[in-house]
């Protein structure tokens, strides 16, 4: 008898091409209709057939976000699973699979459960309803609504015809009585209290909520090539291109695709480049261009193990540095790095908002684990302020007028007489090219001028626990509420935790919330402490505490929670 009412943690493994994502696409949807908050991430491989990806779902009565170490229950679909995730199977973990697919040498002290599910599939009319049987008996497993699941199932079988509906439909069926022998012949029982309110809140993914902040942020155009973790941003514009009113461009690559968004951006759209870390490379000059012309410009990065190719489907935070600092000269841009699904929409409207009001880049970094991440919440609030801040030009209307404040009246083309001249090079205040040494010096000045009105719209990070703490844990994006329920498993008032949802400029309180500290400690997906780096350029303060990690994974709740301990005690 299980009793773990605050949640468990399902695993399900397999090769590429066998439809782990399909699988739980179909749970998480059912959990959450059935009235149980639901956590979902992701790990594969550079594949597209073969090798071991796994998904893991956390289920719980409570509200739950973040990525888990622990395996419940672990469903094997392919042989070497067992292998691969050795390090996260305890005592408790209960092993479902295939024979074949089962390395029952390294599970002395499990509960393994053996099922003929290929034969089963074969029986209804394929192995390709294996992975309805598998939903059917996770879903049984934990008292999931069955009439929730053949919804799901239906909604998405319907347009297959009668024939592949009623065969799926059965595989639910077989599923479920699979599941519940199994709940009498092992004696599980996983006690989750469900939560009608949940039923009715939204399900989304990274890709989805940050495409839809981007959308209600004014984004009516997107270029992009496509690159992994970021293309789930260009595919959800493109199926809802109509819908929006968005223009979708799949560009040749990279340089084309910012080259187009700064020219959709000089004619009045409200354009989108979105990309990963070798794409940006490419896209670097394109940066500085669009500061030179002063051409508003919205970057989305999600980042991924580098250098050159790395690891192209796992996580990292490693390409802060590289949107710092890309794009050759001096000039002002934002950094954004939202770390919670619902920051990801407020940031993809407010993103477009600074861009066109300061006539700068401003970058959102995320990454594949944020990005690929599912979890429900509640329905968030639309920003209504849908200003446009172009111009309408006159006969004399100087595009780089030498403003007191560095923002000079931006133009769009054929609205008004005027002439909206744009150059590369160094230009006067009508756009001409020029070689005046001091007018160069005041254009130089005018665009580094707004980085003291930026400052005015920094994101303050946000304090989570006790304002009286004695120790500081900073974090930035995707690590949020990783670091958030580590500090709050450890369960001491003497710990607090920084969250940093914006990473440049620095708010101006950043120095005093580190210097109300004790003790100091960053939470990082990179080798290097980048973000320390950068608190230290701005403040002079060094974190001497670093929890880095840089293998690909995301950080677990579990071991953020055990080095914290570790340095905390000392």
């Amino acid at each position: 008898m299980m009793d773990k009412k605050q949640g468990y943690s399902i695993v399900l493994a397999g090769e590429a091409g066998q439809g782990i994502q399909s699988i739980e696409s179909i749970l998480v949807r059912a959990f959450k209709l059935s009235g149980y908050n639901v956590f979902a991430s992701q790990e594969y491989m550079s594949r597209v057939r073969g090798g071991i990806n796994s998904t893991a779902i956390r289920v719980s009565s409570n509200k739950v976000y973040a990525y888990s170490d622990r395996i419940d229950v672990l469903l094997c679909l392919t042989k070497g699973s067992v292998i691969r995730l050795s390090g996260r199977i305890g005592a408790g973990t209960i092993v479902i699979g295939e024979e074949e697919n089962i390395e029952t040498e390294m599970l002395s002290k499990n509960t393994i459960i053996r099922l003929p599910l290929t034969k089963i599939a074969e029986e209804i009319g394929g192995k390709i309803f294996l992975n309805v049987i598998t939903a059917g008996i996770i879903a049984s497993l934990f008292d999931c609504e069955k009439a929730v699941l053949t919804g799901e199932i239906t909604k998405l079988f319907k347009r297959k015809g009668e024939d592949i509906l009623t065969k799926n439909i059965k595989a639910v069926d077989k599923g479920y009585s699979l599941g519940d022998e199994l709940k009498k012949k092992e004696n599980i029982d996983f006690k989750i209290n469900k939560d009608n309110d949940v039923k009715h809140e939204i399900l989304v993914d990274g890709a989805e909520i940050l495409s839809l902040g981007f959308i209600s942020g004014g984004c009516n155009f997107i270029s992009a090539y496509p690159m992994s973790p970021s293309t789930g941003i260009l595919t959800y514009m493109a199926k809802n291109a109509e819908k929006f009113g968005i223009a979708v461009e799949q560009a040749e690559d990279e340089i084309s695709a910012i080259n187009m968004a700064i020219g959709a951006f000089y004619t009045g759209a409200k354009a989108l480049a979105s990309t990963s870390g070798g794409g940006f490379a490419l896209m670097e000059e394109g940066v500085s261009l669009a500061a030179m012309t002063e051409t508003p410009l919205v970057i989305h990065l999600a980042q991924r193990p580098g250098p050159a190719t790395g690891l192209p489907t796992r996580t990292e935070q490693a390409d802060l540095e590289l949107a710092l600092y890309s794009g050759h000269g001096e000039f002002p841009r934002i950094i954004f790095a939202p770390g919670t699904l619902k920051d990801m929409f407020m940031i993809g409207q407010k993103a477009f908002y600074l861009a066109d009001k300061y006539q700068v880049t401003v970058f959102v970094l995320t990454d594949q684990y944020i990005i690929d991440a599912y979890y429900n919440m509640k329905s968030l609030e639309l920003d209504e302020n849908k200003e446009n801040f172009f111009v309408k030009t006159s006969k004399d209307y100087k595009r780089y007028k030498l403003a007191g404040d560095g923002i000079s009246p931006r133009g769009i083309p054929g609205y008004g007489e005027g002439m909206v001249c744009a150059d590369s090079d160094e230009h006067d205040e009508d756009g001409r090219i020029t070689e005046d040494l001091s007018l160069r010096v005041k254009m130089v000045d005018k665009r580094l001028k707004k980085m003291e009105l930026i400052k005015q719209d920094i994101l303050e990070p946000e304090l989570i626990g006790n304002k009286d703490y004695k120790t500081l844990v900073i974090g930035w994006g995707s690590t949020c509420h990783i670091i958030d329920e580590a500090i709050s498993n450890i369960g001491t008032k003497d710990a607090s935790f920084l969250y940093f949802k914006q990473v440049y400029p620095l708010h101006p309180k950043t120095s005093e919330y580190l210097k109300k500290a004790k003790k100091l400690i960053i939470v990082e997906n990179n080798a290097t402490s980048q973000f320390a780096k950068l608190i230290k350029l701005e403040t002079g303060i060094e974190i001497e505490n670093k929890i880095l990690k840089y293998s690909g994974m995301p950080f677990s709740v579990e071991e953020v929670e055990q080095k914290l301990k570790e340095i905390i005690v000392k």
